[in-house]
């Protein structure tokens, strides 16, 4: 089971057992379990309460500092009361949030925000309880204190409206996490072993369990399908709209759709196992992850504060020094202005709003992208090194040509690499169990197989030392290509995998292997050309036939009978040369050169290594996908930056005037309440733009 721990959505670094606040920004922490559930459900409940209350009790108080200058007696007593409750219940949160940035060092916006509320409101309180001592120059025409209780209640209800869009904000935001989680079924039809029928919860399913699927059902967990065919739809998962045919032998996944035929399937993964759920996990850590980008904002928001406080008592002491009369009442307005105007909250949505939407995006196109760090790397690759079979090619690999040398059989051939092959889970064995499985070739039981990663596979049959691979299997094992060093060459030029067989240490036969190229790959390749990345491909394959493809395709780099390792020893001297190279590959033999690239991108096949040495898993196996990811994340990068713009910009420009940089020219100085406005509605636009990313 796993643990439960929660995390801040800004600060992703700060881990608690329980829930709670974040000791840097104040936020309310998340749990590190996806869930269904809106996590902010309960804080939103909350906070719309005490917004909407607080409204109810703020508009009253509104008109009446308006209509006080014409009404005849004292109406502070009125405001007094009308105010309390907004700000100290109102504004719990904030004062709390505020005090615990203040025990824990982690001054924030709640320091700023509790700052300007509690000074306004206790200002208002001594002023209206001593008006008699206070000088005339703090008194209105009819000789009582100036007092702000409708400001202090006026900020309450607008950092309270601010809280409440965004809270709305970042529950849109997680709809693509909740929307996968919502796509596996609760109920599954298990088949009991008197064959009868029931309906029971998924969570009670155990592994090898039959289940029934019907026409129209969602599949609730992984498996393979042991009676029946039928296609199902997999678009939730990999974005392919196509359906996909399924017959006896296929694997099927949880969450997606059968559309015809009825099936029943063995269950293979169950819970937190499945697919389905693998993705949910990627996703969510995804969003709850930190970019590099999100440091320097980090570094730059801890001085933040303690410079904007600074500014607030500058601001205080420059109108009493310059303004003897009315400085203290303009300086004490213009502080609290500053306090209400630079809170950081815009700032510090900026990078997690948009990594949060654009992981959630690109997971409903079928790309998983691992963390935010990622995503920002992608968006600055110029170099893509690709792997030939399965990611370039189809990865259905067919047997071509047959060519047996003299003295030996092609049937009793087929026999032994088949048997052979059989124990491989390279994706050219499947192209001999294809056709060994159309010519009904019985399997010999085989002892001391060994797999020579790069080069083939060797073991022993009836006493016969038995090898199948490529030349470098020949080298290894001594022996002479010979009279079939020519007729592989023509192979090769036709653009076939060539593997040899040998017997006893003797040539036998050669197989012409062939896997078509991917009908997307080409115009995904040039989709990436235009964008100005350089392609190179990286292949074990012979150099003839990767020269054949490369040609095909138009790609000028070829690194051909590369071993796997020496892949990563490929990523390691182009980075060193000060390229930003992304790696795609199958995501099981070329685990190595995806974690040595500044992007691994697995394709499709090997989804459970993929996730753990990939920072990218396309589902659907396509090329393409590498494109759009590629366009998402310049996306989410510019997207951020124009987040940082407004942010800064905001602060900025609108400190100086809070400070009252404006009232010699202009006569006007900044309410406190257009001020807590302003500050509200900066961390709006920054939303609103992340949420354009969903679009």
């Amino acid at each position: 089971m796993k643990h439960t721990t929660y995390t801040c959505p800004m600060h992703p670094q700060i881990k608690q057992d329980t829930l709670g606040a974040c000791s840097k920004c104040g936020m309310l922490l998340e749990s590190n379990k996806p869930s269904a559930e809106d996590e902010f459900k309960h804080e939103f409940i909350d906070i719309s309460w005490r917004f909407w209350i607080s409204t109810f009790l703020t508009i009253p108080l509104i008109v009446l500092s308006m209509w006080e200058h014409v009404i005849p007696f004292s109406l502070n007593w009125v405001q007094f009361l009308l105010a309390t409750p907004v700000i100290l219940w109102g504004g719990w949160p904030f004062f709390k949030k505020g005090w615990l940035s203040v025990t824990r060092h982690q001054l924030n916006m709640f320091t700023l925000i509790s700052l300007g509320i509690g000074i306004s409101y206790l200002y208002s309180v001594g002023a209206w309880s001593f008006s008699a001592f206070l000088p005339t120059a703090f008194k209105n025409i009819k000789g009582e204190a100036f007092v702000y209780f409708e400001s202090a209640a006026t900020i309450t209800t607008l950092v309270l409206m601010g809280q409440f869009l965004e809270l709305r904000g970042r529950e849109k935001t997680s709809n693509a996490l909740r929307s996968l989680i919502n796509l596996a079924p609760k109920i599954a039809r298990r088949i009991q072993t008197n064959q009868t029928e029931e309906d029971i919860p998924v969570n009670e399913v155990q592994l090898n369990d039959r289940l029934r699927i019907r026409p129209g059902e969602k599949i609730p967990l992984d498996g393979k399908i042991t009676e029946g065919i039928s296609s199902v739809d997999e678009s939730m998962l990999t974005g392919e709209a196509i359906p996909i045919e399924k017959t006896i032998g296929s694997m099927v996944f949880a969450g997606t759709i059968n559309l015809k035929g009825s099936f029943i399937m063995s269950v293979e993964r169950i819970s937190t196992e499945t697919l389905l759920s693998q993705i949910i996990e990627l996703v969510s850590n995804a969003q709850r992850s930190e970019a590099p980008i999100q440091r320097l904002v980090d570094r730059i928001s801890s001085y933040f504060v303690p410079i904007v406080i600074l500014i607030a008592i500058l601001a205080f002491i420059c109108w009493v020094f310059f303004a003897p009369v009315i400085g203290t009442l303009y300086g004490f307005i213009s502080a609290i202005s500053v306090l209400m105007i630079a809170c950081p909250c815009a700032l510090g949505l900026a990078t997690p709003m948009s990594i949060v939407v654009g992981v959630g995006r690109g997971a409903q196109a079928g790309i998983l992208i691992k963390n935010a760090q990622t995503l920002e790397r992608l968006a600055k690759i110029n170099t893509l090194v690709i792997d030939k079979t399965g990611t370039l090619t189809v990865g259905k690999p067919s047997v071509h040509t047959l060519f047996t040398v003299a003295g030996f059989n092609e049937t009793e051939n087929l026999k032994l690499i088949s048997s052979l092959e059989n124990n491989s889970e390279h994706p050219l064995a499947s192209a001999i169990a294809k056709i060994a499985k159309e010519k009904n070739i019985a399997l010999l039981p085989v002892t001391d197989f060994r797999a020579e990663i790069g080069k083939g596979v060797t073991g022993t049959i009836d006493s016969k030392k038995i090898g199948f691979g490529n030349d470098r299997l020949l080298d290894l094992l001594n022996i002479d290509l010979g009279i079939l060093r020519d007729k592989a060459e023509d192979l090769r030029r036709n653009g076939e995998t060539v593997v040899f067989i040998t017997i006893d240490g003797k040539i036998a036969g050669m197989i012409g292997i062939m896997d078509p190229i991917k009908s997307s790959t080409p115009a995904a390749l040039t989709a990436l050309r235009k964008q100005g990345i350089h392609i190179i491909m990286a292949t074990g394959d012979n150099l003839t036939t990767a020269n054949i493809i490369a040609h095909q395709l138009n790609i000028d780099t070829v690194e051909a009978e590369i071993l796997p390792q020496k892949k990563s020893e490929l990523i390691k001297q182009l980075r060193s040369r000060g390229l930003i190279v992304a790696m795609a590959g199958d995501g099981i033999n070329d685990a190595p050169a995806l974690m040595e690239a500044d992007v691994g991108i697995a394709i499709g096949t090997g989804i459970d290594i993929a996730i753990e040495s990939a920072g990218l898993t396309l589902l659907k196996g396509d090329l393409m996908g590498i494109a759009h990811a590629y366009q998402l994340s310049k996306k989410v990068m510019q997207n951020i930056n124009q987040n940082l713009f407004l942010a800064f910009i905001y602060n900025i420009l609108s400190i100086p005037i809070a400070a009252g940089i404006l009232y010699p020219f202009t006569g006007i100085l900044l309410s406190p309440m257009l001020a807590a406005a302003a500050m509200s509605l900066s961390s709006v636009s920054v939303i609103l733009n992340a949420l354009r990313l969903r679009a």
